[in-house]
């Protein structure tokens, strides 16, 4: 350690919100260098390799070949394909000397596509798969949480590509069943669960979420099932449609002034007979949508009024389509909109698209607005006074709402990504032509799939799920070293033994790292804790006695050990 490049620090990084990012850089594993780019320092970049050379394993272990394609892109393969457009602002767009265009690859579909379909031909080449650990750009609007959420990390993406779609279930089975080995060989607690597509397209998609608090996607899972879906990905139970007949008619009220859900709610109470709560209203958001190249469309969104509309949900809805909320402006250009005040009737009178929560099916009655200041519906009826423009899944998952699946109920948690699986299909073998001569002679548009793992982000999650109040633990698969001897004696003897015991180790194969700093014990003690070794080794007083101390990062105990046996005791600690 005399000779390291490591600092570390005693207080958090100012920038720092989440325990991974402060402790990576307190221990001298990360430094920023730009907001959402670090540099990797010796002890992180030990983890980063073990971590990737762990995936690579597990990637070629079912049959997967590795390549390696450029950072720096050009814009035709992305334009034929349209996320040169549908990634906005997302994109690192530059230009070269000439003039033209080029991104920074955020993801390579487009670019491994056009590889295959320049190198096969035949049916006899497929099923192929091939996946490369390379860096990643995407310009986020608020990097965080260090490595967690940055604008450059690191990712395995892999790619399969199949004659028909039962090859590319095997293939994409062959996948998720490689993530679990390899999340289970790094101790990680994660789950998997339904996912959109997004921008990347196709059919069937999961992720791996790792769980964790300060985790930016929540999930939910049925309490009596094994359904697990990220909130963008479930699907509303849809109630039976009602009858019409016999309903009271729609009638327009003078409610004064009562533009919240809250004072409307306070009104009928007050006003009508029955008791009424906010899921007897019907609250119309209002948005402006615009698909990729085209114009803002502004659009309506309607939900019971004990609902919020979820942003997130929103966005996967209307996918690759923008969305924002109408702003004042929007609002005094469009005076039939009356803000606080708005019902489906005005929305469609203005020509604007009207789409519903799922739970508003037919024979549901409303109270909503009558889009005059002060006014409301009362007994509007869907599919009777209003038929609404189409379903959208936008607002919010609650914990108690029905499984999709029909077993229980759903309840909420917060995870990080670490993984992503697609079935792609044939988008961007469309978009390219990749057509292989089938056994027939005929040619044979071929399947894809897209795999992502996030190799970068993985230390983060490891340090986020590990750690403890003293600093990090890592596990064995990853950790930058197996051992940390700590010289915490300053006899000459008991230096030397030190020293030796460090090279019986390494030439037992072991990693080491040999605190042989001319600081307290206690600085090397809290040093130790706080870069997470799994074994701590200590030459301290009991040398004089024959012992050493033998420490477990992970689970605290402690043990002593003779020191003519110390190497076979800490090759046992540390095999297990």
């Amino acid at each position: 350690m005399s000779d390291l490049f490591l600092r570390t620090l005693r207080d958090d990084p100012a920038d720092a919100e989440v325990p991974s990012h402060k402790l990576l850089v307190r221990a001298g594993y990360i430094r920023r260098s730009a907001p959402g780019v670090y540099s990797w320092l010796p002890l992180g970049l030990r983890v980063f390799r073990n971590v990737e050379n762990l995936v690579r394993e597990e990637m070629d272990a079912i049959g997967a070949q590795e390549i390696l394609l450029p950072a720096l892109l050009p814009r035709e393969p992305y334009e034929a394909t349209g996320r040169w457009t549908e990634y906005g602002p997302n994109l690192f767009r530059v230009k070269d000397r000439k003039g033209a265009d080029m991104l920074l690859g955020p993801t390579h579909e487009e670019i491994f596509t056009q590889l295959v379909k320049g190198e096969y031909s035949s049916y006899k080449d497929l099923p192929a798969v091939l996946y490369q650990i390379q860096t990643k750009y995407r310009d986020e609007e608020r990097p965080r949480a260090g490595l967690l959420r940055g604008r450059e990390f690191v990712m395995k993406d892999s790619y399969s590509f199949d004659l028909d779609d039962d090859a590319l279930q095997v293939s994409y089975d062959k996948h998720r069943t490689a993530y679990q080995r390899i999340f289970d060989r790094l101790g990680v607690e994660y789950v998997i669960v339904r996912a959109t597509a997004g921008a990347m397209g196709g059919s069937k998609s999961e992720e791996f979420l790792a769980v964790c608090d300060v985790g930016e996607d929540t999930f939910v899972r049925s309490t009596e099932s094994d359904y697990a879906a990220n909130v963008e990905a479930v699907t509303t139970t849809v109630p039976d449609a009602l009858p019409v007949d016999g309903l009271p008619d729609a009638v327009s009220h003078e409610t004064g002034d009562t533009p919240t859900i809250e004072t409307l709610v306070a009104w009928a109470n007050a006003t009508l007979d029955g008791e009424y709560t906010a899921a007897d209203t019907l609250k119309s958001v209002m948005v402006k949508i615009r698909k990729p190249g085209g114009d803002w469309e502004i659009t309506a969104i309607g939900v019971p009024g004990d609902r919020e509309v979820d942003v997130k949900r929103l966005e996967a809805s209307v996918e690759p389509s923008e969305v924002e909320l109408l702003d004042d402006a929007d609002f005094a250009a469009n005076p039939a909109l009356v803000k606080g005040y708005i019902g489906p009737k005005g929305v469609q009178g203005a020509e604007f698209a009207y789409l519903v929560d799922p739970r508003v099916v037919d024979g549901t009655s409303w109270i909503t607005g009558a889009d005059e200041k002060g006014r409301h519906y009362v007994n509007l009826v869907a599919g009777r006074d209003f038929a609404p423009d189409g379903v959208i899944e936008a607002a919010a998952v609650r914990d108690g709402d029905p499984s999709p699946d029909g077993a229980g109920v759903l309840e909420s948690a917060k995870g990080i990504e670490i993984g992503h699986i697609f079935q792609l299909g044939r988008k961007y073998a469309d978009a390219f032509d990749l057509d292989v001569l089938g056994e027939n002679g005929k040619p044979v548009r071929v399947t894809m799939g897209s795999y992502g793992l996030g190799v970068s982000r993985m230390v983060a999650v490891l340090a986020e799920q590990m750690h403890d109040e003293k600093g990090l633990r890592w596990p064995r698969e990853v950790a930058p070293f197996d051992v940390h001897l700590v010289i915490a004696n300053k006899d000459e003897a008991a230096i030397t033994g030190a020293q030796q015991l460090a090279e019986q180790l390494d030439a037992a194969g072991l990693k080491v790292l040999l605190d042989d700093r001319k600081a307290s014990p206690g600085v090397k003690f809290k040093d130790s804790e706080l870069l997470g070794m799994p074994v701590v080794v200590v030459v301290g007083r009991g040398w004089a006695n024959g012992t050493v101390e033998i420490r477990d990062r992970f689970t605290g105990e402690t043990a002593e050990a003779p020191v003519d046996g110390a190497q076979d005791a800490v090759i046992a600690a540390v095999r297990g």
